[in-house]
């Protein structure tokens, strides 16, 4: 059963994958709707930004979803000539995360956030991966955004707490950083609509 998962959202199944409209509808409302909630609950919004950074609870929710999909993709994923090391790598994983989630307190949420961004990222460019739509390339866009966000969430998180300082320091910055979220939103779901 979570094989068939697995290679249903990375496209290895032989009758397809996860197919690009329904990730781009997906998408599309999920940017579309939390932007627009942004906009009508500025205070709220702007008061989670500054406390997500060091809340160790949403970084243990979001730790252990990361920890459920790398198992399933260590688990089920071709390693080549070093399937012999999967074994390791599943036994190391979740000694890994309970680790993690003893000592790695500080800043884990903006870890476990760019973690999940690099995991999210596998199946939205799987499922644009040779469509002939040129607008398809709204996903990638997407998915590379995230993963060179992810990268630095994880490697240095800090720089989200200082861009969010950064961000929230402007009205200005703010209004532009929703109303561009609400356009792209809406120009993905769109065009998921009418051409995917």
């Amino acid at each position: 059963m979570f094989k068939d998962f697995h290679d249903y959202l990375y496209h290895l199944a032989p009758t397809g994958g996860l197919p690009m409209k329904p990730v781009g509808i997906l998408l599309g409302v999920a940017l579309l709707g939390a932007h627009l909630w942004a906009l009508k609950n500025g205070h709220k919004t702007k008061a989670f930004l500054r406390a997500f950074p060091r809340h160790y609870g949403w970084g243990a929710l979001i730790l252990t979803i990361d920890f459920a999909w790398a198992m399933l993709v260590l688990d089920n994923m071709d390693m080549g000539e070093f399937f012999f090391l999967r074994k390791w790598f599943l036994t190391l994983v979740p000694i890994g995360y309970f680790l993690v989630l003893t000592y790695v307190k500080e800043f884990l949420s903006v870890r476990a956030l760019g973690s999940l961004m690099l995991l999210v990222s596998g199946p939205v460019l799987a499922s644009a991966f040779l469509q002939p739509q040129m607008t398809r390339l709204l996903l990638p866009i997407l998915a590379y955004a995230w993963i060179i966000s992810g990268m630095f969430f994880v490697g240095m998180p800090y720089l989200m707490r200082d861009g969010i300082t950064w961000l929230l320091a402007k009205e200005g910055r703010w209004n532009l950083a929703v109303f561009s979220g609400i356009g792209y939103g809406l120009a993905l779901l769109v065009l998921a609509l009418l051409t995917y």
